[in-house]
């Protein structure tokens, strides 16, 4: 009887490692309902633009925040402001640089919970080759298999280097850039 006791005990301290390191669930992004927004202003005048590819691997489960994690890829030469100036610029060197800089990404590992349905992704965000700590706090509502995240959050554009020359004062375009994220994920079987 010690004997089987034994061996019960010893397999499950071997199979406690690889229970432990189950990964939370993927959630796949649904683009057709999800959207990544930007907002500033010239000459005073706002504007809003879009990126139209982008794509995050996303692990996550509210009952492991600690291993929850994400990794955001973001394609700058797809961003669009419905301003033809405006948009043939962005990819320029004075701003995205997309031939030497083509991605932005953003990556967490841990998420902090803040409350009901708040959290908050400790990560890094990388944009023309420069990585800077990024919090991003964030709301989530998961019903079933489906989860809306909305994050909101502001971004010194001059930190990252976009903005170069006569682009870096601040008297034609603020510094601070508004990202919004509007996301609709489904978690895979």
């Amino acid at each position: 009887m010690r004997f089987r006791s034994f061996f019960v005990a010893a397999a499950l301290a071997l199979a406690a490692p690889a229970l432990a390191l189950a990964a939370p669930p993927l959630w796949v992004v649904d683009h057709a309902a999800s959207k990544l927004t930007f907002s500033s202003s010239v000459s005073g005048k706002p504007f809003t633009g879009v990126f139209r590819r982008w794509d995050a691997v996303i692990h996550f489960d509210p009952k492991d925040l600690a291993h929850s994690d994400v990794t955001a890829t973001i394609d700058l030469a797809s961003a669009f402001t419905a301003d033809a100036d405006r948009d043939a610029e962005l990819p320029d060197e004075d701003w995205f640089w997309t031939s030497h800089f083509p991605q932005a990404t953003f990556v967490a590992h841990g998420f902090q919970a803040l409350g009901p349905g708040r959290y908050a992704a400790p990560g890094v965000l990388t944009l023309r080759g420069v990585g800077k700590p990024l919090t991003l706090p964030f709301t989530l509502v998961i019903t079933g298999a489906n989860a809306r995240m909305n994050a909101l959050i502001s971004l010194n554009r001059l930190a990252f280097g976009v903005g170069q020359g006569e682009w870096s004062a601040v008297d034609t375009i603020p510094a601070g850039v508004t990202v919004a994220i509007d996301l609709t994920a489904h978690r895979t079987p």
